[in-house]
């Protein structure tokens, strides 16, 4: 399977985009790890979350002005509707989403 732009990733037809920009040495990346899991789990179907590594994709991480990770921005219909940098509390998180999640 060929790997898809990142733009393609975050127009993901139907369904919002949650994007994670995270690097592996970041200590608050790894907090929200286990967030963004259980955050997954709990929106199955409804709700895509990809992670983006700001070292290996340093044009994705420009793009959008990503200045501090980690980053969360949630893409509807390929465009941002939030953003958040820093660690964000799953409740806190699942709030947010609410609003974009049918």
């Amino acid at each position: 399977m060929p790997k898809k732009s990142f733009s393609e990733l975050i127009s993901s037809p139907g369904m919002p985009v949650l994007v994670d920009f995270y690097a592996d040495w970041c200590g608050p990346c790894k907090t929200m790890a286990p967030i963004l899991e259980q955050v997954a789990a709990q929106h199955q179907g409804k709700l895509k979350i990809i992670k983006v590594d700001v070292d290996r994709n340093q044009a994705a991480a420009q793009q959008f002005r990503v200045q501090s990770i980690p980053t969360l921005i949630l893409f509807h219909k390929g465009q941002p509707v939030w953003r958040q940098a820093g660690v964000v509390p799953a409740p806190q998180l699942t709030q947010a989403l609410q609003a974009f999640i049918s």
